[in-house]
């Protein structure tokens, strides 16, 4: 039985969103770091199987300037805004590059 893979947009967004909510719940900024780095592996897989590894290389880079580019974002919108914001250019960045000629 073959399970379905989940779009690696869908992951990277969740990650970015799913990592800020743990650590801004929780308090422990170490934790949502964890969340946001499985996601960001999870989905370089997928980036990997579905563009190779220099599409993979350069998403993963984009979720990692996504995660470090909402922190001053956050000063002049507020944090979800930011967090929203990101995610949501690197899901669709990354429809485009590896889902959108399905």
């Amino acid at each position: 039985m073959k399970v379905p893979s989940v779009p690696a947009s869908l992951v990277s967004a969740t990650g970015l969103v799913g990592g800020y909510a743990v650590a801004r719940w929780t308090g422990k900024r170490p934790l949502g770091g964890v969340v946001l780095a499985a996601a960001g592996a999870t989905a370089a897989r997928e980036w990997n199987a579905r563009g190779g590894a220099a599409t993979a290389a350069a998403l993963t880079g984009l979720y990692v300037a996504a995660f470090g580019g909402s922190h001053p974002l956050a000063k002049k919108v507020g944090a979800w805004p930011s967090v929203l914001g990101v995610a949501g250019a690197m899901a669709l960045t990354s429809w485009a590059v590896t889902e959108r000629k399905r």
